[in-house]
């Protein structure tokens, strides 16, 4: 039997799966806050999707500025508060001052080529 969040459980579209290119990271606003509360990365040909808040500084958003998550070469999620960097795929911290905390996975889903997030 499902519970009242998984019953409440939605799913929200972002965009196209494929306006995220390789190595590329993108925030989004599906709640419509003001401020982007998840964001996407591709790595390896495969999106992931994390909560925009550092584990390290009280749940801190992550970019710089707009879906600027990740690092030059964009091999790492990089925290720009203080330098923390996370494995894109994983979520885990490999550096920095929260090392081994990781990141908060959002359940993600390609339909016809377009890219949902569950809530």
């Amino acid at each position: 039997m499902a519970t009242t969040r998984e019953a409440e459980a939605r799913w929200i579209r972002l965009c196209r799966a494929d306006e995220i290119g390789e190595a590329q990271s993108r925030g989004f606003d599906p709640d419509d806050e003001g401020q982007d509360s998840l964001f996407v990365v591709r790595r390896h040909g495969q999106l992931h999707g994390w909560r925009n808040a550092c584990p390290h500084i009280g749940g801190a958003p992550m970019a710089w500025r707009r879906d600027a998550y990740l690092n030059a070469d964009g091999t790492r999620i990089v925290c720009h508060a203080h330098g923390a960097e996370f494995v894109p795929d994983t979520g885990l911290c490999v550096q920095g001052p929260c090392r081994g905390e990781r990141l908060s996975r959002l359940e993600l889903v390609v339909i016809d080529g377009e890219l949902f997030v569950k809530s």
